[in-house]
């Protein structure tokens, strides 16, 4: 039996389908399953229930002695929203009483963090524990992911392993009830469809160029391999990136999208919102030796083909993973 917190959602629903695909189907999903447009990323996978996220620690209590691996994905991602509440609640507190229960029953633990909580990359990019409490996060989001890598890492009782794996900039499909937080190619694939261009935010630092800023984008189907590769390894437990170590600028994914949509590139740009402006990140790129250096060998997508794939194979035709 295999645990998926936020099983609904993006990352999550994109992992039970790598399970799948892997012959595992006794899977327990976990979410609060109240959006109605999260609904179609759960449809045709192969699970054994469904649970309320407050639920979870009653059915964990129950069903202890069945369960072989928890992947805490559910959590609130909005960069945007500043009710540090929220964040507390279901970021900080909930993140920690799963952890608990995994040591009480001795339960194996992966949980997601993110690439946010290394702000404008002062300290740069390396998942190394030494830097967590000197972290500088810009909104409340990365906060609240830094306080439980930071509390995790001061615990005297810990799962015999746990991962935190630092996200970077996430694509791919089963994003399309993200809003305003899903990735920019799904952003652009729709403003290309319906205007034949694309606007970027204009570069309001002079060392970057419009459409120069540069992220670490890693495609969703690299990130659920890691996550079944660390099901299997349980041992150097700690925090890793995510990431495919290679930054790439926002002109180069918004260019490979015209492409695989076989458009003429057509790109503009517009002020960055003034509510992120100082928030923005102009540069991040993970560090990717230490997940190398336990073993992960696998090579990840080229910007391009990601792209490719999941516009060809998913935004097209509305299709799900």
């Amino acid at each position: 039996m295999i645990i998926i917190t936020g099983a609904a959602g993006f990352i999550g629903s994109c992992l039970c389908a790598y399970l799948n695909q892997q012959g595992y189907n006794d899977i327990i999903l976990v979410d609060d399953f109240s959006h109605p447009e999260k609904a179609s990323n759960l449809l045709g996978k192969q699970f054994s229930q469904q649970i309320h996220r407050d639920d979870l620690f009653k059915f964990i209590d129950e069903n202890q002695r069945f369960i072989q691996f928890v992947f805490h994905l559910g959590a609130r991602t909005d960069t945007t929203e500043f009710d540090t509440a929220i964040f507390d609640r279901l970021n900080v507190n909930y993140s920690k009483d799963v952890w608990k229960k995994c040591v009480q029953y001795g339960l194996p633990l992966v949980y997601a963090s993110s690439a946010a909580t290394y702000g404008l990359g002062e300290l740069g990019y390396n998942d190394s524990h030494e830097i967590v409490d000197d972290l500088k996060p810009l909104n409340p989001y990365g906060i609240s992911k830094n306080d439980f890598d930071s509390w995790a890492l001061k615990q005297e009782e810990a799962p015999y392993f746990w991962a935190g794996l630092k996200f970077f900039n996430v694509y791919g499909p089963n994003e399309y009830h993200k809003g305003r937080m899903a990735s920019v190619i799904f952003h652009a694939f729709n403003q290309i469809s319906k205007t034949g261009k694309m606007n970027l935010f204009r570069s309001h630092n002079p060392e970057f160029t419009d459409g120069g800023q540069m992220r670490d984008f890693v495609y969703v189907k690299d990130l659920v391999q890691v996550c079944e590769f660390l099901m299997h390894h349980r041992k150097d437990s700690g925090l890793y990136n995510l990431g495919t170590g290679k930054a790439r600028t926002f002109k180069d994914l918004v260019s490979a999208t015209f492409s695989a949509m076989r458009q003429e590139e057509n790109i503009g740009f517009i002020d960055t919102p003034l509510d992120i402006r100082d928030k923005y990140q102009y540069f991040t790129e993970a560090n990717m030796q230490k997940l190398r250096s336990i073993g992960y060998s696998k090579p990840f997508y080229e910007l391009e083909a990601g792209v490719a794939d999941y516009v060809k194979n998913y935004l097209f035709t509305t299709s799900y993973y």
